[in-house]
């Protein structure tokens, strides 16, 4: 049997409290069986989620040394940028302090009652953040997707044909068209290539900006490496750069697949559109150049990425 491990060592180790049956029971009646109300502390394993519980590497904790923590122009959001920037040439790239708000910034600028905001699958506080400003938000994802005992490579992947029927009857409403990548409140389903590039070439035909819900970005290219036709020779770095090719936007938790504790970022290309979400930045989240986070948490991401 070939046995791999992992390429790595543990350079720190931290304890966990073991408690017994009667215990968790105990702490389950108290928190009146709701998960979200446990104190950590009590939680043996995990499995609340995977945001912002990221092992950070020895390069992150060493890069953290060097934040700066200038509230205007830091160093450290430059080295956030063009890490960024190697991945996905967005003309505007604003830090926010995670994902949410990101989401918060976009719907309340492109948001207002009557219009309508299409998705594979939004995730909940995507969704919360967009009804939030009166505006529609509607799940298309591809029938696959609804199936949980059907075995497909891409059950993440937008329903074009809807999505179509969507854009012709009600294009005036469609602010921009998202794409969750993977497509986590669908299972954590990956989004296709195929799929991404042709949701993009829709967009096109009705002038329609696409966002990407880019949050496990990483992890959607490993699926199409490993899935995809055309792409097993490809690096997983090659592909990230090919998905961002076709986004004209995106919004990002950090907290996933930069693998870091805290951050996010919304990113795009419209000069107006940047220009309104930077004022709105500043209102509630900081200088565009720091966006609710320190010097020390972008260099974090910079190196994550």
């Amino acid at each position: 049997m070939k046995t791999i491990i992992e390429p790595f060592r543990i350079k720190s180790v931290e304890p966990l409290r073991m408690t017994t049956n009667t215990e968790r029971e105990t702490y389950l009646k108290e928190a009146n069986y709701n998960l979200f109300s446990l104190k950590s502390d009590d939680v043996l394993i995990d499995l609340l989620t995977d945001s912002g519980t990221s092992a950070m590497s020895t390069k992150q904790w060493a890069g953290i040394q060097m934040g700066d923590e200038s509230y205007a122009g830091s160093p450290s959001f430059y080295r956030f940028e063009k890490a960024l920037r190697e991945l996905a040439p967005f003309r505007h790239i604003i830090p926010t302090h995670q994902g949410r708000a990101a989401e918060k910034i976009l719907f309340s600028i492109v948001g207002q009652k009557g219009k309508v905001i299409p998705n594979n699958t939004h995730f909940d506080t995507t969704r919360a953040n967009v009804e939030a400003t009166t505006t529609e938000a509607i799940d298309l994802v591809k029938k696959e997707g609804l199936d949980p005992q059907l075995e497909h490579p891409f059950k993440g992947d937008m329903d074009l044909n809807r999505l179509r029927d969507l854009l012709e009857t009600r294009a005036d409403d469609v602010p921009l068209v998202m794409l969750t990548i993977t497509n986590n409140s669908g299972g954590g389903q990956p989004v296709s290539m195929k799929n991404i590039r042709e949701t993009k070439a829709l967009c096109e035909e009705f002038g329609k900006p696409l966002f990407l819900d880019a949050c496990r970005f990483a992890e959607n290219a490993y699926f199409i490496k490993q899935r995809e036709e055309g792409y097993a020779d490809k690096t997983p770095k090659e592909i990230v750069q090919e998905i961002f090719s076709y986004a004209d936007g995106m919004t990002m938790s950090a907290k996933k697949d930069a693998l870091v504790n805290m951050g996010g970022w919304l990113a795009l290309n419209d000069d107006d559109l940047a220009m309104n979400a930077r004022n709105l930045l500043i209102l509630t989240e900081g200088f565009p150049t720091y966006g609710g986070l320190s010097g020390r948490d972008l260099d974090a991401m910079a190196i994550g990425l």
